[in-house]
């Protein structure tokens, strides 16, 4: 037996070499590469593989919203993505025109800029948005996960997997050497795209369809600041003749990095099979779209993709798991993609290691479903309501598919007529660009996901009613399944997110001056249960105050309360009053959160999960 660092060994036997870990991950997308790091982050050894010889080389995903960067913020690594990235003020002043040079339709101001929307997205995180493309988030992911325990193989393919009571035994293959081998895991996840065989191999049950659009990706270098820098945005949306994203005549022209690195989007109709573009045409489409006829741009890359609105019902089969792109595929329309796919590794690895270090049943793994599947279905159709929602501005201006160029184009100049008619194609323009707040202020969809599952024990009290629409706009709540509420707190000297008060891969316990009766009972039911709670008395006097009493509005509980908060920054759990016996309160409701209705010692829970 060969050892390796980090509890990982090699055994050689007659038929291959045997590599033992406790998680194997296929895929070093945001998906794989984010698990491999939480898990890392958590000390369990893990394997990650990937048949690609390096990470990302097209940009690909870009938007990252409030809650990955709070993730980020939780595991460290937020200021070096920040370091790469383009930040939140430059990302959102959204054009709508005939060309980068031409004349302008409108505009939106989108990710949270609007000074109406600014203050949503500040109160609600302490972290913001920003764009970075996965040609360079995706190294930073690996990078801190290889630093911190995984054990990352390139130019390694999965083949097949088969699982038992035990464990699951994988099938590999060297790339490089063309040697096969076989990996001995706990546990499988599947984080290998949206064509994952993994998935395919689990048969996990899928909604909807693939490939109902197809788009083609042109990467290019030129300096178009000129054009764009006064107006920064990462989206660009050009309506013209000959640019045919559904037929209609919409290109998008998208900022990898200001003002020298982007991306066109341009569609073909995909039941006419892949088109053949050489450098020459993609050229000549990247100067339509800019409107500069000798523009001297270098075309770095042409990719075909297509457009999916496909989902998962269920994540998991016995010890295998997928996540990403794997089980929800859909248009980058909200830019929730990557976004989801690493929110859905934050989910399931805390858990992972619940089981594995044994302060919590297996059973809690069924959760991972439970609480993700629902995501993905709302996310795909999002995603795919929001490409829709185009019609609407398609139909304002009087352009359709079929039209000759004069015809377009007279359809997008008659806006401008002193007509009754021209003013009521202007208000069915600006209605249709407000509905496109659906998809670039959906600030509800992005921070507002809620979990209903064993791992949740819900509250005598019903969820507050949304007093705003539930996509456009977040709503912080301390009901069970809720995200926790940022509201900063600390002393006089530091202040810190609520959010930092529950360091990932522990549970936390806050309460006010008035719920310290909790304290003591709450240490020792967590040292019975072998789990880590930080417990935090928020109040004055203490180590940690509400500095601007928010927390004091947003708690919804008396101060005499409880809020137990898990690994992920979900709720678990809360109670409005300090009971007399905190400590059966406590461990009653842990222990249907963790799926040991009757654990009363870590070491039983350990013996169970052998």
């Amino acid at each position: 037996m060969v050892k390796f660092q980090d509890g990982i060994s090699s055994t050689k036997t007659p038929e291959a070499e045997l590599v033992e870990t406790d998680v194997l991950i296929v895929g070093s997308g945001p998906a794989g590469a984010s698990a491999a790091l939480f898990l890392s982050t958590l000390g369990i050894p893990n394997i990650m593989i990937t048949k690609y010889r390096w990470t990302a080389n097209t940009p690909r995903a870009h938007i990252t919203n409030q809650r990955t960067m709070e993730i980020f913020r939780d595991v460290g690594i937020e200021d070096q993505v920040l370091a790469e990235a383009t930040p939140h003020e430059q990302m959102g002043d959204t054009v709508f025109c005939s060309s980068l040079a031409g004349e302008e339709i409108g505009r939106v101001l989108t990710w949270g800029t609007h000074p109406a929307r600014h203050g949503d997205y500040r109160l609600s995180s302490p972290s913001m948005n920003c764009d970075i493309p996965q040609t360079l988030l995706e190294p930073i992911l690996v990078k801190n996960a290889t630093v911190r325990g995984t054990q990352s193989q390139f130019s390694t393919e999965y083949l097949s997997h088969v699982q038992d009571d035990n464990g699951v035994t994988v099938r590999v293959l060297n790339r490089l050497t063309g040697q096969e081998y076989l990996i001995r895991a706990k546990y499988l996840i599947g984080a290998d795209g949206a064509r994952s065989k993994v998935a395919a191999d689990l048969e996990l049950p899928m909604e909807g369809k693939m490939d109902i659009a197809g788009s083609m990706n042109i990467t290019f270098t030129a300096d178009l600041s000129e054009l764009v820098q006064h107006r920064p945005s990462v989206l660009y949306w050009v309506l013209q003749p000959g640019s045919n994203i559904g037929g209609i005549g919409a290109g998008l022209v998208r900022m990898v990095r200001p003002w020298n690195e982007w991306l066109v989007v341009w569609g073909f109709d995909i039941s006419q099979g892949a088109p053949e573009v050489t450098e020459e045409d993609a050229l000549g489409i990247v100067r339509n779209l800019t409107g500069v006829d000798d523009l001297e741009a270098t075309i770095t890359g042409i990719s075909l993709w297509g457009n999916n609105e496909q989902f998962a019902t269920h994540l998991r089969s016995g010890r295998v798991f997928c996540a990403g792109d794997a089980v929800h595929k859909h248009p980058p329309s909200n830019g929730l993609g990557s976004n989801t796919s690493i929110q859905d590794s934050y989910n399931l690895a805390w858990k992972l290691a619940g089981v594995i270090n044994g302060w919590a049943d297996r059973s809690l793994l069924d959760t991972y479903t439970t609480e993700r599947a629902p995501i993905a279905r709302q996310i795909v159709t999002r995603a795919n309501q929001s490409g829709r929602e185009f019609g609407q501005l398609f139909e304002a201006l009087g352009i359709a598919p079929g039209q000759t160029e004069a015809e377009m184009r007279a359809a997008i100049e008659s806006r401008k007529d002193p007509t009754s008619q021209g003013s009521a194609k202007r208000a069915a323009i600006r209605e249709a660009m407000e509905l496109k707040n659906y998809e670039f202020n959906a600030h509800g969809v992005e921070i507002g996901q809620h979990y209903q599952s064993a791992a949740v024990v819900p509250a005598d009290s019903t969820p507050p009613e949304p007093t705003r629409d539930r996509e456009l706009y977040y709503e912080p709540t301390t009901v069970p399944g809720a995200r926790l509420p940022h509201a900063w707190v600390g002393t006089s000297k530091k202040k810190k997110s609520t959010h930092d008060l529950v360091p990932y891969g522990s549970f936390a316990l806050l309460t006010g001056i008035s719920g310290q009766g909790w304290v003591d009972p709450a240490q020792a039911v967590a040292e019975e249960m072998g789990i880590d709670l930080n417990i935090v008395v928020i109040g004055p006097g203490q180590k940690v105050t509400d500095l601007y009493f928010d927390w004091d509005r947003l708690r919804e509980i008396p101060e005499e309360g409880a809020i137990v908060v898990r690994p992920d920054k979900h709720i678990g759990w809360r109670y409005e009053s300090l009971p007399e016996s905190p400590d059966a309160v406590l461990r009653e409701a842990l222990s249907a959160m963790l799926g040991h209705q009757n654990l009363t010692m870590k070491s039983q829970s350990r013996k169970a999960n052998l």
